[in-house]
């Protein structure tokens, strides 16, 4: 959704500024998203030790996102974090005769996330970084649109509510004026 498997294991925390919705909040959790987002085929089973070491990942991953969106220094904290995640051997995808298929443990998942963060932030997308224009969302995505004109990190989770409270506005105020 976001343009890169490592922004949107950053968004695994919404709403960061308000209500803030974790994402993680069991172990099973944790397995289905790498599931769902195509990290892996399959995943061993998580503990709370792994969700704990993931959203402590998610967190220095989100930090050096910001950081270099914002033309920052990265935090030293966080840069340790994600590159000893990115160190440890990633998943690995093996042929079989249906295609492609990738098993996991958590440690090999989680070092395919942090691999990724690791490209997205040295490479040549990092001044296509863009918050959502949405004040309660925090998702970054890369802004590939022309022009570089995107607000929403999406149209369907953001954008359509924004526009939709921005003509009910505008509809009140021409209703407000006329009568």
């Amino acid at each position: 959704m976001c343009g890169n498997p490592a922004l949107d294991f950053a968004a695994t925390l919404r709403a960061r500024r308000t209500a803030r919705f974790e994402m993680f909040a069991t172990p099973d959790r944790l397995d289905a998203w790498y599931l769902e987002s195509g990290i892996v085929d399959a995943v061993s089973p998580a503990r709370p030790a792994d969700v704990e070491r993931a959203t402590t990942v998610r967190e220095a991953v989100y930090q050096l996102i910001t950081a270099r969106r914002r033309g920052a220094d990265f935090d030293e904290e966080a840069l340790a974090v994600v590159n000893d995640a990115a160190r440890r051997a990633p998943a690995a995808p093996q042929l079989t005769h249906a295609g492609r298929w990738t098993s996991a443990t958590q440690r090999e998942a989680l070092s395919t996330v942090a691999r990724h963060a690791v490209e997205l932030l040295s490479g040549p997308d990092v001044p296509l970084l863009k918050e959502c224009g949405n004040p309660e969302c925090t998702r970054i995505s890369i802004d590939r649109s022309r022009g570089s004109r995107r607000q929403w990190c999406g149209m369907e989770s953001c954008g359509n509510k924004i526009k939709a409270a921005a003509y009910r506005a505008r509809r009140k105020t021409a209703t407000v004026a006329t009568g």
